[in-house]
């Protein structure tokens, strides 16, 4: 029980921050709610929820927040104020990464939902692949449509899928593969984490 509340408390303080990350990136390029709303496609009762941090927000939209305000996603989960870019490092091969199982992966909590990325990036690869922990609860997310493609396998547990208004509940094995634009969410609506290996296109790091 310690455990699922400690990863309560953490994506609690990470909705938290998101949401005050948001607020300070609209605030600096001058946009007000409705702005930021036409901009990202997102609703001005949503974008007021988040800001505020009593509602978490989905990566695939939180990426479309961040291309309007002009920031990459990475930035809202960073409690420091952001760095300049550093020094371009030495060329990688562009067709080609290998990641270790030893490796550290990055990872992203948003809400109740834990991304651990599973590659590094290469500059001409296109295909984000994740390993995502879902925690039971938590709020609904609105249905979003974005560009690309998105892929989900469930490994363990329970899952929501909604696709276009209809729910389909995914079991261990189950996977779903739509176009993005298509207006879709999920959720975990049993007691236990659940976790899901999603592939997205184009990338949202």
């Amino acid at each position: 029980m310690a455990r699922s509340d400690r990863r309560t408390d953490d994506g609690d303080s990470q909705q938290v921050l998101v949401g005050a990350r948001v607020r300070q990136f609209r605030t600096e390029r001058g946009l007000t709610l409705r702005g930021l709303s036409a901009q990202s496609g997102l609703s001005i009762g949503f974008l007021s929820q988040v800001e505020r941090g009593v509602s978490s927000i989905g990566l695939t939209a939180l990426n479309s927040l961040a291309k309007a305000l002009d920031r990459p996603v990475p930035e809202f989960f960073n409690a420091d104020e952001p760095e300049p870019p550093a020094e371009p490092a030495a060329a990688a091969p562009s067709h080609f990464t290998l990641t270790r199982r030893d490796d550290g992966a990055t990872q992203y909590v948003s809400g109740q939902t834990t991304y651990r990325m599973l590659s590094d990036r290469g500059p001409d690869l296109v295909l984000e692949p994740m390993l995502v922990h879902i925690a039971p609860g938590g709020r609904r997310e609105e249905s979003y449509g974005h560009r690309g493609e998105e892929f989900a396998y469930v490994v363990h547990g329970e899952l929501l899928y909604e696709v276009d208004g209809v729910e389909h509940r995914l079991l261990p094995g189950d996977s779903v593969h739509l176009r993005s634009n298509v207006p879709h969410r999920l959720f975990n609506d049993t007691g236990e984490v659940t976790t899901v290996v999603s592939v997205v296109t184009p990338r949202l790091f």
